[in-house]
């Protein structure tokens, strides 16, 4: 991935994100990847890789903490972590908890 993930387009890297996260966490409700990069333009750390935003409903995270929740999910994206995203928010829901959010 890490070659593949640093020479994509960024809608390439998202997709690729979602594909890492679908795979490892499946089943998958839903994935949603925001490429937040633009609005950290110009900060120390805006060249070393993206900012990007996950949102994930899977079953996997049943009965995990949130720190447990957010490991599973850098676990998954592990690799790209080191070569190419700088930073990541997670929100990482169980398909009971999304399901209860206001709409």
């Amino acid at each position: 991935m890490s070659d593949v993930f640093l020479n994509a387009s960024p809608a390439e890297r998202m997709a690729l994100i979602e594909t890492r996260l679908a795979a490892a966490l499946a089943p998958v409700e839903s994935i949603a990847v925001r490429d937040d990069s633009a609005q950290h333009a110009g900060h120390a750390g805006a060249a070393a890789g993206g900012h990007y935003h996950v949102t994930i409903v899977a079953a996997a995270f049943a009965g995990k903490a949130r720190v447990a929740r957010h490991r599973m999910v850098y676990d998954a994206l592990a690799e790209a972590m080191r070569r190419g995203i700088h930073a990541l928010a997670i929100t990482a829901l169980t398909p009971e908890e999304a399901a209860a959010l206001p709409r």
